[in-house]
């Protein structure tokens, strides 16, 4: 049957909202967002589903930037009601949120990750430094002749970078520009890595986006693959060739630590306990945002972000830790599920 879009004023969660929808509503809630945190959310939905009255929602990964773009687009049930993120949203992307009429947006930290580099099990362990990391897959690096000045990054082999690294050619599989987890690599490892450079440092001050390019452009030469949103995809490729690396969340690492290993980061192996206290370099927090719009349209929307943050779901002893979830602190999750209940809006001002 041809949907038709109509347009109605509706009151939805206490405020009067020009809503785009459907001709026929909708019964489940759609989700989109982060490859990360959908393992979390697919369990979550799946309980909910088989618990409640509600239908199991729809989820689908399309990366935190695809995810943020869909949600954002619009109210109306043609568009997702909750995005998944491992990164926090941006401020362009809230503001994108508002001139679209996406106006009441409930944020929710649902805990810890790690972003970890790992390879298979028949490989010698890795130990890399931040610095080491960055000179490997950025696309310019300071030229090893001396002097400030960058090159494309000649580096083939680990052991050009530092012989004390494995004379095997640099092979590294990780996520794309649309996903979370590419953001928070560029940004936590990739640019811990390059401003230890004090020259390239120093650029920030003077040209930020000179800056950031330097700091955050992978690598193009077929030495740093883009796997796509599947991170499946590069554990299965690591279990089949033992030089090659990947870049994932640490759940993928629980997951499947019977083939794989992680590399230590500055000499930290990551944990859950090196994660939640961030002495483990490259730890994020991991986040979905709900459509407030679309509690009270969608059945089920509120509802499963109330099961998503019950303790016996998120809580220091919950069935999401049995999957890989770091849990916020006690205080924390008490915090977001309060605003949770309650609807509460983003400002902008947090971001």
């Amino acid at each position: 049957m041809k949907l038709k879009a109509v347009i109605s004023s509706l009151v939805l969660t206490g405020s009067a909202l020009a809503v785009s929808a459907p001709a026929m509503a909708r019964d489940t809630v759609n989700i989109v967002g982060s490859s990360t945190v959908y393992p979390f959310a697919t369990v979550v939905a799946e309980r909910f589903g088989r618990n409640t009255d509600f239908r199991t929602p729809k989820l689908e990964s399309t990366g935190s930037g695809g995810g943020l773009k869909l949600f954002c687009a619009g109210i109306g049930t043609q568009h997702p009601d909750i995005t998944n993120a491992s990164r926090r949203m941006k401020k362009s992307e809230f503001d994108m949120c508002q001139s679209n009429g996406v106006k009441d947006i409930t944020e929710v930290k649902i805990g810890s990750d790690g972003i970890v580099i790992a390879n298979s099990k028949e490989a010698d362990p890795m130990d890399l430094s931040l610095k080491q990391v960055f000179l490997a897959l950025a696309k310019e690096v300071p030229d090893p002749n001396g002097g400030e000045t960058l090159v494309p990054n000649p580096y083939q082999k680990w052991s050009d970078i530092d012989a004390s690294l494995p004379a095997v050619e640099i092979s590294v599989m990780g996520p794309p520009p649309t996903s979370g987890t590419r953001d928070a690599f560029v940004e936590i490892a990739m640019e811990g890595g390059c401003k230890q450079y004090d020259w390239i440092a120093a650029i920030k001050k003077q040209d930020k986006g000179r800056y950031k390019s330097i700091c955050h452009s992978m690598r193009e030469d077929g030495l740093f693959v883009e796997a796509g949103e599947n991170d499946n995809l590069i554990v299965q490729r690591l279990a089949q060739d033992k030089d090659t690396l990947g870049i994932f969340g640490y759940s993928f690492l629980m997951e499947n630590s019977s083939r794989i290993q992680a590399t230590t980061i500055n000499g930290v192996t990551p944990t859950p306990d090196t994660i939640a206290d961030e002495d483990y370099p490259v730890a994020r927090s991991l986040y979905f945002y709900i459509k407030n719009a679309h509690v009270g349209v969608v059945p089920g929307v509120q509802e499963y972000a109330e099961e998503f943050t019950s303790e016996g779901a998120w809580g220091d002893n919950g069935y999401l830790v049995d999957v890989g979830l770091i849990p916020n602190p006690r205080s924390t999750r008490m915090d977001v599920a309060r605003k949770v209940r309650s609807l509460e809006s983003m400002t902008g001002n947090e971001l």
